[in-house]
């Protein structure tokens, strides 16, 4: 089985979250764990940068809809970066691009957040 990591990064009050790998109902809980240790630690500006990212599922997608309310409810947002074009597609054909600010760059998602205030 193809491995899933999470690297985390913050950059002032926005914190990034890096996906690599293979991201599956097995390693779902992965990032489920990641996610809420940023919102246990009151950060709700989140960037997920999938550009090392080789495969989600539907359990994968399941994890951003988990969050986003309570994420926005505290006047954060949840933005997605830097994704191939296999994996933008799952995006596109559920939806997300409509709920979920979809960058080409993490710069550009950080600028976002910036522009925000």
């Amino acid at each position: 089985m193809a491995g899933f990591e999470v690297m985390r990064g913050d950059n002032g009050e926005v914190s990034v979250l890096r996906l690599k790998g293979f991201l599956d109902a097995h390693t779902a809980s992965d990032l489920e764990r990641a996610v809420q240790k940023l919102l246990d630690e009151k950060r709700f500006k989140i960037i997920v940068n999938f550009k090392e990212l080789t495969y989600i599922s539907s359990a994968g997608l399941g994890v951003f809809m988990g969050f986003i309310e309570e994420v926005r409810s505290n006047g954060g947002d949840i933005k997605l970066t830097s994704m191939s074009p296999k994996i933008f597609r799952v995006f596109d054909l559920l939806g997300f691009p409509t709920l979920y600010e979809i960058r080409d760059e993490e710069n550009q998602a950080l600028q976002s957040f910036h522009n925000q205030k």
